[in-house]
């Protein structure tokens, strides 16, 4: 992308997101396999990224 001067795919919440999946997946096989949350690392802003629809099952 940077290359040819196109928009980066991931950012840095991406980024910091994908990052702490493997501390989650540790913390929650340590409690049986209990959800653990996603911290939102964006307070809020990630619903409201311009050009991107977000799909909920309904």
């Amino acid at each position: 992308c940077l290359h040819n001067g196109l928009p980066l795919d991931m950012n840095v919440y991406d980024g910091v997101d994908w990052s702490c999946l493997g501390e989650l997946t540790e913390i929650s096989v340590k409690h049986n396999s209990a959800s653990v949350a996603i911290p939102d690392f964006t307070r809020g802003s990630w619903n409201k990224v311009q050009g991107f629809k977000h799909a909920f099952a309904k």
